[in-house]
């Protein structure tokens, strides 16, 4: 763990749209529950009151017209009460966090579908984690036509869900250069394939983490 003060293991899972996040987070969960491992579920932008009202804000379609960086400093500021309300109190308790999305999200959408900076992204991620990263990252991964396509059967499409294709192919590429770049903190899964078949080879991975984790 990249914070030296934290006792628990911080878990975060990635993705673009459609690609499953919500049914494997569950199963990511119970397998933490059944190995006897504490864990708190949580998710960004949100996490808290103030996050959740943050979340609201940003994928609300009324404000399509967002400029980038105002985007950028209210995920950072959602964070921010996230890791100082629920992330570290928890894993200095000894318990797990399951994220659903976190810094790398920020990255890939803002920097990669946006246009920021990585600089600029990274000047913040120092000032409001400090030492904080995750331990392990899971990033689910698809074509992002066939993730569009299952995201369209779901629900109706928020602020982020309407931009264009090319928007998430950025997206999907700047996950994927992250991933490259921390390939000892990054769990790629295939993600295009049935559920059974993804969860088989995420439950391998998460036995492998079990097992650097001696349990």
């Amino acid at each position: 763990m990249n914070n030296k003060t934290a006792c628990g293991r911080f878990i975060t899972v990635e993705g673009t749209e459609g690609v499953g996040k919500s049914s494997n987070i569950a199963f990511i969960q119970a397998a933490l529950h059944q190995a006897g491992i504490e864990v708190i579920t949580t998710r960004e932008p949100g996490g808290t009151q103030l996050g959740e009202e943050i979340r609201e804000l940003l994928l609300d379609h009324r404000y399509s017209g967002m400029n980038a960086d105002a985007e950028l400093l209210l995920m950072f500021a959602a964070r921010a009460e996230h890791i100082a309300q629920v992330i570290l109190p928890a894993l200095n308790k000894g318990q797990w966090v399951l994220c659903d999305r976190f810094t790398d999200a920020t990255y890939a959408y803002q920097g990669g579908g946006r246009g920021i900076p990585f600089e600029r992204i990274a000047t913040l991620e120092q000032w409001v984690q400090g030492a904080l990263r995750p331990d392990y990252t899971v990033l689910l991964d698809l074509p992002v036509e066939i993730g569009l396509a299952r995201a369209g059967e779901r629900s109706a499409a928020d602020r982020f869900e309407k931009e264009q294709q090319i928007f998430f192919e950025q997206v999907r590429n700047a996950y994927l250069a992250q991933a490259q770049k921390a390939p000892e903190r990054y769990r790629i899964i295939d993600a295009s394939r049935p559920l059974a078949a993804v969860q088989q080879q995420l439950g391998s991975e998460l036995q492998a983490i079990l097992k650097e984790q001696g349990r």
